[in-house]
């Protein structure tokens, strides 16, 4: 009787500390969260000069480097082209990471640290915080998801940790539910096979499955999407180097989508 009553005091204890983890971790990740505006614009591999936007209200997730691994090798391509911005901008640095069809990695532990290690080298810039860009692969996600608890772990608990997700993840794939990041990011183009269901699922007005991917949507100025919710971060990706014409376009045609 004793011994049960132990192991029972041992479980309410558990519980009551796994509550009070999961308060505080909720409480950091919206805090990190919160320093981010409410438009992002992703500034990919071309020149680009944003000087125009309002960075109150506005800020840029930029390219910074892009990772492949190959093999056993791990390949490291810095961002190549210029990117203008006003000096207030709050930046989000993206490291894009791909794996070789042709040499498939290994994902080894070396690979894991040595890409840990090229992410981190990232932290040495006037930004707020990492984005990771990463379509992994079913047989990639053990790695992936090693990858983000490392990475989570040693990087400041005020430093923005976020991640880009396929559509698929955030409809109806709950493997990312448990992740270490402050934010996942669904992309809503460059679909492919799974436009037409993504299109369905926007006009049946159906909100994404998972908490973490209820915060914030990425969307493409080429798309034309037929219902987006509301309240929502929204990361922008063009198709052609950004102007104030073009930016103002698509944020009318959010407003648009958002009050269907």
């Amino acid at each position: 009787m004793q011994k049960t009553k132990k192991i029972v005091l041992v479980a309410i204890v558990l519980s009551i500390l796994s509550i009070i983890y999961l308060l505080i971790w909720d409480f950091s990740h919206r805090s990190n969260t919160d320093k981010l505006p409410k438009i992002m614009l992703w500034a990919w591999e071309r020149s680009e000069n944003l000087m125009f936007i309002d960075s109150k209200s506005t800020g840029v997730a930029f390219l910074a480097k892009t990772i492949l691994l190959k093999e056993d090798k791990v390949d490291i391509r810095p961002r190549l082209q210029p990117l203008a911005v006003a000096p207030n901008t709050v930046l989000v640095a993206v490291v894009r990471i791909e794996t070789s069809l042709q040499q498939p990695p290994e994902l080894s532990e070396e690979q894991l640290r040595q890409t840990i290690k090229a992410i981190k080298s990232v932290t040495k810039l006037n930004i707020i915080g990492l984005q990771i860009d990463f379509d992994a692969k079913l047989s990639e996600r053990k790695f992936y998801k090693e990858l983000l608890e490392k990475l989570r772990m040693e990087l400041p608990k005020n430093y923005l940790l976020s991640i880009t997700a396929l559509a698929s993840w955030a409809m109806y794939d709950n493997w990312i539910a448990d992740l270490p990041v402050d934010e996942v990011v669904p992309m809503l183009f460059s679909l492919g096979v799974e436009k037409q269901q993504l299109l369905s699922y926007l006009a049946a007005k159906k909100d994404f499955r998972t908490k973490n991917t209820q915060t914030s949507i990425g969307i493409s100025t080429g798309e034309d999407l037929p219902w987006l919710p509301a309240k929502r971060r929204i990361y922008i990706f063009a198709n052609q180097s950004w102007s104030k014409e073009l930016l103002e376009d698509v944020l009318q045609k959010v407003e648009k989508w958002q009050t269907k």
